[in-house]
């Protein structure tokens, strides 16, 4: 019945955001494609997402995940993501709602509970299982509040907490108190993380991020992976080539210059990472913003690579 509910208040929120509506429930957002899409690689902030309809896939480094109506993702860590959507139609748009989880909430929430919850060995940044109504309720309450502003002021943080505690109690929110518990590993990681995400155009010295976890650079290495299913040095080149992606989008002047902007010294590197990451050359991309003869055609091309 929850997710029935939570169906009916997305589409309502869904409207609301399309619109010029003020955004009254800061945490949520619904995210809506009405047609199957190609992998697209994004950078994921911890959140909570619902599959409220339509079907997912999704990797992160060897970790693959299918998403379908009624599972929920649950992201603990900053996470570079491939993902495409596999059933969406305009009649039966693919549709989730995704809310952001604050840090400061399960902070809060672990210094009163840290010692009633355990630890869990082998838990992963990413991690599905079918929605559970101990976190769907306080969902549709919280979307409840979106037609009462004062009401969404004064009841939306604490419902927002509700959610947070449920999650973090729950058998997928593992990682999270492994990452809330001081000095654990993986709130070591976190920290270099942080690093990364700050650096990324910067050369990666894996020395350093061992000194910034505390942590040899064997013991790193292991961790690292463990918590983010990838490697230091292709969570870097991830980084890179999301935002690459994001440059040669916008029409920027070259290949050259993207490659140069996040941090390649060489093009020919550049395009060789790209390639292996995306499936084509960068120069498909930036195609599509050079003239308009060839946009159509280029177009083409780099949806065919990307299938």
């Amino acid at each position: 019945m929850s997710l029935d509910q939570l169906k009916y208040l997305a589409t309502e929120l869904a409207f609301r955001e399309a619109g010029d509506s003020e955004k009254i429930l800061p945490s949520a957002h619904i995210f809506q494609r009405t047609e199957v899409t190609v992998f697209e690689a994004v950078v994921y902030n911890p959140v909570i997402c619902l599959i409220l309809q339509g079907r997912k896939e999704m990797n992160v480094g060897q970790q693959f995940v299918e998403l379908r109506e009624g599972d929920v993702l649950l992201v603990s860590h900053d996470l570079p993501v491939a993902s495409k959507i596999t059933q969406a139609s305009t009649e039966r748009p693919y549709q989730a709602l995704i809310f952001s989880l604050d840090l400061s909430i399960l902070r809060g929430l672990y210094e009163q509970v840290g010692e009633a919850v355990s630890h869990k060995d082998h838990a992963t940044s990413l991690s599905a299982s079918k929605a559970d109504p101990a976190w769907t309720k306080p969902m549709v309450r919280y979307l409840e509040l979106m037609n009462t502003p004062i009401d969404a002021r004064v009841l939306g943080p604490m419902i927002l907490k509700e959610i947070h505690y449920r999650l973090l109690l729950s058998p997928i929110g593992g990682m999270l108190r492994n990452l809330l518990s001081v000095d654990s590993h993986a709130s070591r990681i976190a920290k270099s993380i942080q690093w990364i995400r700050a650096k990324f155009r910067e050369p990666l010295v894996v020395g350093a991020l061992a000194q910034v976890a505390g942590m040899s650079q064997s013991s790193f290495h292991e961790h690292f992976k463990n918590v983010t299913g990838t490697t230091p040095l292709q969570y870097q080149k991830d980084l890179r080539m999301i935002e690459a992606r994001t440059l040669l989008e916008r029409g920027v002047p070259s290949v050259s210059f993207a490659g140069f902007q996040v941090g390649y010294e060489s093009v020919t590197q550049f395009s060789r990472d790209y390639s292996r990451k995306f499936g084509c050359s960068p120069k498909h991309l930036s195609l599509i913003h050079i003239s308009e003869p060839t946009r159509q055609e280029a177009i083409s091309y780099a949806v065919f690579c990307l299938k």
